[in-house]
């Protein structure tokens, strides 16, 4: 159990997001802690092709639009709580 990086919650299971998407050259680079919903989030609605180009910081994924939110409302829920993550309508026709 840690801290997620990401919407700060505490005592949350984290996963390891590469800032850098590995495919994208990214194995070796920055990582972030995240708990499960925020990175899921981050995949559901974005391509690694976008994520690279735009979204590599903390502070950028805190600032794009649609992941800020997410943030808001995930910062809200219980660290208990299981959601289901969809993929974005935009990010499914892809």
């Amino acid at each position: 159990m840690g801290i997620c990086e990401l919407c700060g919650r505490k005592e949350v299971e984290t996963t390891v997001h590469h800032l850098l998407p590995k495919e994208m050259g990214g194995t070796f680079g920055a990582t972030a802690n995240l708990c499960i919903p925020c990175h899921k989030q981050i995949h559901a609605l974005y391509t690694n092709e976008e994520i690279a180009a735009r979204l590599t910081t903390l502070s950028e994924l805190r600032a794009d639009a649609k992941l800020a939110s997410f943030i808001k409302w995930i910062r809200k829920q219980p660290s208990t709580k299981i959601m289901k993550i969809k993929k974005s309508k935009e990010r499914r026709r892809k």
